[in-house]
């Protein structure tokens, strides 16, 4: 049976509470700017799994695409969960926000982390209503 440790989440920097090194640094190093930090943080060929994207897969295209569609956003996680898996990976469930110059949006976040740690594998999903969604989609004039 794998055990559930639950966590709040306080300042985006100062994550207390984060069981694993690589998920803190992942908040850090990406409000931050520093994006080739926030690639680094995955396994060679760990996974990001963005909303309406293809699998981003190896750090390069992580880094790749953080400076190309991540530009202006900041993270602020709110609460969240970890346990162990069978396999001894690590997953860390967050809840929180992304906020943008133009909007803010309710957002999930999982990772799994290996041993090193690195993380394997991270999923951003938008907590969101279809409506909300629609309202996201830019104004533009015909």
């Amino acid at each position: 049976m794998m055990a559930s440790t639950p966590f709040i989440l306080t300042e985006a920097i100062g994550l207390s509470g984060i069981p694993e090194p690589a998920v803190v640094g992942y908040f850090a190093t990406f409000n931050s700017g520093d994006f080739e930090a926030t690639a680094s943080l995955f396994d060679a060929e760990g996974v990001l799994h963005a909303p309406f994207t293809d699998p981003i897969i190896g750090q390069s295209a992580i880094a790749t695409y953080l400076k190309t569609e991540a530009l202006g956003m900041k993270l602020d996680p709110q609460q969240g969960m970890s346990q162990t898996l069978e396999d001894g990976n690590i997953q860390v469930q967050v809840n929180g926000l992304v906020q943008t110059p133009v909007f803010s949006v309710n957002v999930g976040w999982l990772f799994i982390v290996n041993s090193q740690p690195a993380i394997l594998s991270a999923t951003v999903k938008l907590l969101a209503s279809p409506q909300e969604l629609l309202n996201l989609r830019p104004f533009t004039k015909l």
